[in-house]
């Protein structure tokens, strides 16, 4: 794909999901904005002890968000174990703990300002964070989940400080410090998360070697610098050494561990001619490489920029998490105020309604609901890694889970894209030598698959190819060529409705017997008139099988997509069972069949190989380019699957609903506290002897939290290599979660 096309490409893609994408990140800018603020805070006052540390590697300059979330999980962790030591004491000489589990501990003179000198300390050590991290959200005028929480310590801080002045029932200093050592567990928890996830971009840089050994002119070795290496330099890769780019094997032959790169599990045989990609492990055996491609051309920087844009994105559940918090503010401040009222009319104003009054406010804060979301995607982006699945766009993930169709497009997706020469018939007077070397001469300059099929036919006749000039491609309909001064074509069924040519009878029954065997026919014209037909085979794959069966189980209509005549289509769809099929569609017509099923009110998912099918991948809602790890420049698709099996299609569909289910019940789980929690809190059971303590409340708090982080880690288990049919037979390669 040449610079300009690449760019056009790119400026397309931006516009894929933009709505989604656009109120994904103004739901997020805010967090994001302040929690960056916090972070530079925090390293200013650390800056000049950094500045004494050593000179870093290579790999540690890497500094995209996997740093940004290093930071913070570094400064939540820090002030975690640090709030969580001076709360000790309040815990200790809390009454109410005290009374709970039966202890008691020495008093002295001076020790009844234990809990509020201490808790003073906690809140402005741990607590003050949050309420930087909320300064931005209020000046958005756009509160979230820090400005509920500053809400609820600062609700708490302040009552409890009250009470040492104005002695009350109750005061919240152990609930204090325990909420906000919830609160940075919480966040030190979400930190590391996103962080391990962000960490894959790190751990791809460190598969790339820092050192390559080039071939000189002479034939010696020189150890250079891998960022020093260009395109057509010889390098030589030692066993057990990494590959330093990505390349062509001129010589020798090895087997290479590609499982970091493209999720196969067996390490692949590589000989001369065979492809190689930088950072992948080299066996047994020694290979010279040709450098193909360095730096941010290679497959390596391909995917690091496809993750980094996976870990950028924003999915719908988070957004919807993000906007419950902000519906839960003014929820507590609602039920705060109705409380008030209530319990004044109820009871006249004291110090009891000021104490619902702010237990309801305090246990209003659902940490858990801020955890919901990213420890699901973390493990998401975990198990789809490790898989073959490279995530662009969680949205596209999320909404896989929704899909009511599949387009695959058909050749070497759902077949093996290999085509052979398997048959052919000439018109009366030329020979089916002289026919296919005519054929061969024209398909000289192709690359296409059919091209190489009719050379290769060629040559194994050992036919000479006569020379041709003027070649040309006509876009999706075949090729032409002058030779000998003869005008010729080679093409399929739109090359002879572009021509207008008349197909002989015999040629007609041999074009439909090939038909009916899922067999191409191909076609040469010389002067406009047709001399020869070409029957191609083009195998289905074994899986393809499974795969439909897979997606029928699932409730998914599954498409084909073709260039190919009707006949070849429709043999194949029969075999393997297919509904829907879209046969002699022209590439620049594939994204109006994606168009067609969406106008009938479906999701539809488009698989290809993400180039010819672009557009088409765009139109979809969910793009699927598959067989393309080795072409990450493919920015057209929502997702990546690396190796060349259509099974991984199924694994994504399993994936996308088993995190979403996992999305939901933590959703439900940590907004349930809150709807149980918070009537209880303002005292609607109070005429019966029922009220909810901040003890109590905070108690709850600290197991929806637990129960949420528990259930993420459930996803792990999601079975990814069996999709559970009998047809449908486990894939080699599946691998869980660390």
């Amino acid at each position: 794909m040449d610079d300009e096309s690449q760019r056009a490409t790119d400026e397309t893609d931006h516009t894929h999901h933009g709505e989604d994408a656009h109120s994904g990140h103004d739901e997020s800018h805010t967090e994001r904005r302040s929690e960056q603020s916090l972070l530079e805070t925090e390293a200013e006052s650390q800056s000049t002890d950094e500045a004494d540390h050593g000179t870093h590697s290579q790999h540690d300059d890497h500094d995209g968000h996997g740093g940004m979330h290093e930071g913070h999980e570094q400064m939540f962790r820090r002030r975690f174990f640090i709030s969580t030591l001076l709360s000790i004491p309040v815990l200790l000489y809390s009454e109410t703990l005290q009374e709970w589990l039966g202890f008691s501990v020495p008093a002295f003179p001076g020790s009844e300002w234990i809990n509020p000198v201490f808790a003073v300390v906690v809140f402005a050590y741990g607590g003050i964070p949050f309420l930087q991290m909320a300064v931005p959200e209020l000046k958005d005028r756009a509160p979230g989940m820090m400005t509920l929480i500053s809400m609820a310590i600062t609700v708490a801080f302040v009552y409890s400080l009250a009470s040492v002045v104005f002695p009350t029932q109750s005061a919240f200093f152990w609930e204090l410090v325990t909420l906000i050592d919830i609160m940075l567990l919480g966040h030190w928890i979400e930190m590391r998360s996103v962080r391990r996830a962000s960490s894959a971009v790190d751990e791809l840089a460190k598969l790339m070697p820092d050192t390559a050994e080039r071939i000189t002119d002479d034939g010696d070795t020189e150890e250079v610098p891998v960022s020093e290496l260009s395109e057509d330099d010889l390098v030589l890769v030692r066993p057990g050494a990494s590959v330093p780019a990505d390349g062509i094997v001129e010589e020798g032959d090895s087997d290479v561990e590609e499982s970091m790169i493209t999720g196969e599990s067996k390490p692949v045989s590589k000989e001369p001619g065979d492809e190689v990609i930088g950072g992948t492990i080299n066996g047994d055996g020694s290979l010279r490489v040709r450098v193909g491609a360095t730096g941010e051309e290679t497959t390596l920087a391909g995917i690091m920029r496809l993750v980094e844009e996976a870990q950028q994105s924003k999915s719908k559940t988070q957004v919807l998490a993000d906007r419950a918090a902000g519906w839960l503010f003014y929820v507590a401040l609602g039920a705060a105020v109705v409380t008030a009222i209530a319990w004044t009319i109820a009871v006249s104003f004291d110090a009891t309604v000021i104490e619902r009054v702010v237990t309801v406010l305090v246990i209003a804060c659902p940490h858990a609901l801020g955890l919901a979301i990213p420890l699901v995607v973390a493990i998401n982006t975990s198990l789809a890694a490790r898989n073959g699945m490279l995530v662009r766009d969680r949205i596209a993930m999320e909404e896989a889970r929704n899909l009511d169709a599949i387009i695959f497009d058909k050749t070497g997706t759902l077949t093996e894209g290999e085509h052979g020469v398997v048959d052919m018939v000439t018109v009366d007077g030329v020979a089916e030598d002289e026919a296919l070397a005519l054929a061969a001469a024209v398909e000289s300059d192709s690359e296409h698959m059919i091209a190489r099929a009719i050379r290769e036919a060629a040559e194994q006749r050992d036919l000479t190819a006569p020379d041709a000039t003027d070649f040309e491609a006509i876009k999706g309909r075949g090729v032409r060529a002058s030779v000998d001064g003869n005008e010729v074509y080679v093409g399929g069924p739109n090359l002879l409705t572009q021509l207008d040519s008349e197909v002989p009878n015999h040629l007609q029954r041999f074009a439909d017997e090939a038909g009916q065997n899922a067999q191409t026919v191909v076609y040469l014209v010389r002067e406009r008139e047709l001399v020869a037909a070409f029957a191609m085979a083009d195998v289905i794959r074994e899986e393809s099988y499974a795969v439909v069966d897979a997606l029928h189980d699932l409730g998914i209509e599954v498409a084909m997509l073709t260039g190919d005549s009707q006949d070849v289509a429709n043999a194949v769809a029969n075999e393997l069972n297919i509904d829907t099929v879209f046969a002699e569609v022209l590439p620049e017509d594939k994204d109006k069949k994606v168009q067609e099923l969406q106008d009938e009110g479906k999701l539809v998912g488009m698989v290809g190989d993400g180039v010819n099918d672009a557009p088409a991948l765009m139109r979809a809602d969910v793009g699927i380019a598959i067989g393309s790890g080795t072409d990450v420049a493919v920015q057209s698709a929502d997702v990546i699957l690396v190796q060349n099996n259509p099974m991984d299609v199924v694994r994504l569909v399993k994936l996308s609903r088993a995190s979403y289910r996992k999305m939901q019940e933590n959703i439900v789980w940590a907004a349930g506290y809150n709807v149980f929690a918070i009537p209880l809190a303002a005292g609607v059971l109070a005429p019966i002897g029922i009220l909810l303590s901040p003890a109590v409340g905070a108690l709850l708090m600290s197991l929806s939290t637990v129960i949420v982080a528990i259930n993420a880690q459930l996803l792990r288990r999601v079975n990814l290599s069996l999709p559970n049919l009998p047809e449908a037979a486990p894939p080699t390669d599946a691998q869980a979660a660390d």
